[in-house]
């Protein structure tokens, strides 16, 4: 019987997918023809956006516009518990944010979420208004380890989520990316066990967003090898920079460009023939006091000059 019923759901997806997205697309592209140019002409070739965690207390409007003015392609928004958007709020507010982006000719290039579970009655409601809107990917919620428990027989228990999850995204024509996360307890922190989790999954269905600080932070000195190793996979690239704390060897979050993070790495990624979106996360400031957002903004600025000079390096 469970089986009858996920065919009938994907089946009534299919159906609402070419109900529905040729007409947001249609929309959409209207909005973005009526839109203003004002970003700079850039000959880098890979969408830029930035995630806006530090800007909860600017409406849709403000949020725009400071962000056009700053100069990226979109952003990386959190609809997700204390985000932008509640999850429970989606049908009702997202299309609000995606019209606000769209007038200052802005995308959500990615969607952060609370979302990995796909029995849960609040993904196929995200997924669906996500999909209608033409937002084309977003990120997952982390898995966590169990230490006292067998590592490769959690990797076997989220596998079928995994897989189910990869069918909802077919269906409704979008990509999960999951990022690798530095920490103890991470799935996706030595980055080897997310290769095993998304075995046999396509990328387009989830992908993975590679962060190079966690990536760095977690390898060492072998993080090419684990870039080559996921490098497949890789549907999205975060970028921020870190040091080690002398005090406690914990790492804190720095500007781009003034940390740990290898600057061999763009040249590598370059190398690869990648043409995916690349976000900016600035977290070296207090992302929840507001009365810091015109520092974020500055801040957000610099890392921008930062990671244009970087992604030109030869």
């Amino acid at each position: 019987m469970n089986s009858v019923i996920r065919t009938e759901a994907r089946q009534n997806r299919r159906q609402f997918m070419q109900a529905s997205v040729a007409v947001a697309a249609g929309s959409l592209a209207a909005n973005a023809l009526a839109a203003p140019a004002n970003k700079p002409e850039t000959p880098i070739s890979n969408p830029l956006c930035v995630f806006t965690k530090p800007f909860n207390s600017l409406s849709f409007d403000e949020l725009a516009d400071r962000i056009a003015e700053l100069g990226f392609d979109g952003i990386e928004a959190p609809i997700r518990k204390g985000g932008h958007i509640e999850p429970e709020k989606v049908t009702e507010e997202l299309p609000a944010l995606v019209e606000a982006l769209n007038k200052r000719k802005l995308e959500i290039t990615v969607l952060t979420s609370d979302i990995n579970d796909p029995d849960d009655p609040l993904t196929e409601r995200v997924l669906r208004t996500a999909a209608t809107l033409g937002i084309k990917r977003y990120r997952m919620k982390y898995f966590k380890y169990d230490l006292n428990g067998d590592i490769f027989a959690q990797i076997e228990q989220w596998r079928p989520k995994l897989k189910q999850l990869a069918a909802m995204n077919h269906d409704f024509g979008i990509t999960a990316v999951y990022q690798n996360h530095a920490g103890s307890n991470y799935l996706g922190a030595p980055l080897w066990d997310l290769k095993l989790a998304l075995k046999g999954i396509s990328p387009a269905d989830i992908g993975v967003a590679y962060d190079i600080r966690h990536a760095t932070a977690e390898g060492g000195m072998s993080w090419p090898l684990t870039f080559k190793m996921i490098q497949p996979s890789i549907d999205t690239v975060y970028v921020k920079d870190f040091v080690w704390k002398e005090e406690d060897k914990r790492p804190a979050n720095v500007s781009l460009g003034s940390g740990r993070v290898d600057k061999k790495f763009f040249k590598m990624l370059a190398e690869t023939g990648f043409s995916g979106p690349i976000s900016l996360h600035e977290e070296y400031l207090d992302h929840r006091n507001p009365e810091l957002v015109p520092e974020h903004l500055a801040a957000i600025k610099t890392d921008l000059a930062a990671l244009r000079t970087l992604l030109k390096t030869d």
